[in-house]
């Protein structure tokens, strides 16, 4: 008997719609169908090929300390924390995997934030061939954004996310600035009797709040949309085109990964990249190696000294940034400040890439979570990944 989308769901296909994909219990499935709701374009891989799946998953099941009450291995853990897939490399091997039973292993899964770490490597490619110049003013690159709040910071600014911005990330806000934000990317429905706006017409009224630019660091997501326009403009191609071609091919990719786009094909390089976990991981390894793949510099090796060496602690404190207490941030990725030199990039709704140098270990956690934020394993999940790194394979 064949079975129909709510037999193998618990809902109907009709159920979903752009008011409510980004909820619970709609996202366990739309997380990895997010191209059938939003117009998304293709970052391409070399030659898609199927991925071999781990013989053994006995590391699973090994019970081990957590730093969650009542998880006593890690399965116990990702079972708890809405895991959708988690696959962890040691020294470039995959060494244990999960999917939950309602996962696609070979699905591209919506990263969200993620996506922000990515754009960063592809403009640090860019950087190295001159096009972009991180000290540079943005109106260089933008001259229109001249009267908005990019009229007179530097692209390293928001990099680092030290724009002075008059804007909230208000993720549940059904009706203010990031709900407008959301539609101008068409991630929610429009609204009757308002007309609509592309994401980079958006991105050039946001406006200066009462402090200097360069600050402390101030969490926005439009300043990673704001890095997607730019590298349009300065190479004349589209980022899925470049992102393919600079990375995602010489990386090693082995699945076509998305990005969303607005009604004129900005992409929404802030949030809208889709990708399997064992790529993630390829992209966490590649950084882990310096780099370099099979002999090739793919992202420059500099540039990746930077984003783990440098990044200003001070502005990280004044902040106001708890999870981190020792870190920093730098070009879009946040640094542990630990001694294991451990560096990871962070989507909402759970969604991890974490490395760990000192242990040559990378690790993905895709996720459905409920809320996007302050999740009920939020708490414990640096302590989870941390004991994992020090397990003996």
């Amino acid at each position: 008997m064949i079975k129909t989308f709510k037999d193998r769901h618990g809902f109907a296909r009709a159920d979903i719609t752009l008011a409510n994909w980004r909820t619970a219990p709609y996202s366990r499935w739309t997380f990895q169908n997010v191209r059938d709701l939003v117009p998304t374009a293709v970052i391409a891989a070399g030659v898609p090929a199927a991925e071999v799946p781990l013989a053994s998953d006995a590391f699973l099941d090994a019970a081990m300390e957590t730093g969650l009450a009542g998880a006593p291995s890690a399965r116990a853990f990702l079972d708890f924390a809405h895991t959708d897939a988690f696959v962890m490399m040691r020294r470039g091997e995959i060494v244990a995997e999960y999917y939950a039973p309602h996962a696609d292993p070979d699905a591209p899964h919506l990263v969200f934030s993620i996506s922000k770490s990515l754009t960063a490597v592809v403009s640090g490619i860019l950087e190295a061939e001159g096009l972009i110049d991180p000290d540079r003013p943005v109106t260089d690159y933008l001259p229109e954004a001249k009267g908005s709040v990019y009229g007179d910071c530097t692209y390293r600014d928001v990099l680092d996310m030290r724009v002075s911005l008059d804007f909230e990330e208000a993720y549940l806000d059904p009706h203010g600035a990031f709900a407008r934000y959301r539609r101008a990317m068409l991630w929610n429905p429009p609204e009757p009797n308002i007309a609509p706006e592309t994401l980079a017409s958006f991105l050039i009224t946001l406006q200066k709040a009462e402090r200097p630019h360069g600050g402390p660091f101030y969490y926005a997501s439009p300043n990673a949309d704001l890095l997607g326009v730019v590298i349009e403009r300065v190479t004349r191609a589209r980022f899925s085109d470049l992102a393919s071609d600079l990375l995602w091919k010489p990386m090693g990719a082995k699945g076509n990964a998305d990005i969303t786009v607005d009604a004129i094909g900005t992409p929404r390089t802030a949030g809208g990249v889709s990708m399997t976990a064992r790529d993630l991981a390829r992209l966490g390894e590649l950084l882990r190696n310096h780099g370099v793949r099979n002999g090739r510099q793919i992202v420059p090796e500099g540039w990746i000294r930077d984003m783990q060496e440098n990044g200003d602690r001070e502005a990280w404190r004044e902040g106001r940034n708890v999870d981190l207490p020792n870190g920093r941030y730098r070009s879009q990725w946040y640094q542990s400040g630990e001694a294991d030199g451990a560096f990871c990039a962070i989507g909402i709704h759970g969604q991890w890439l974490y490395v760990d140098p000192s242990t040559e270990t990378v690790i993905v956690k895709l996720s459905s979570q409920p809320e996007p934020l302050g999740d009920e394993e939020n708490q414990d999940i640096f302590t989870f990944f941390r004991a994992l790194c020090r397990r003996a394979i």
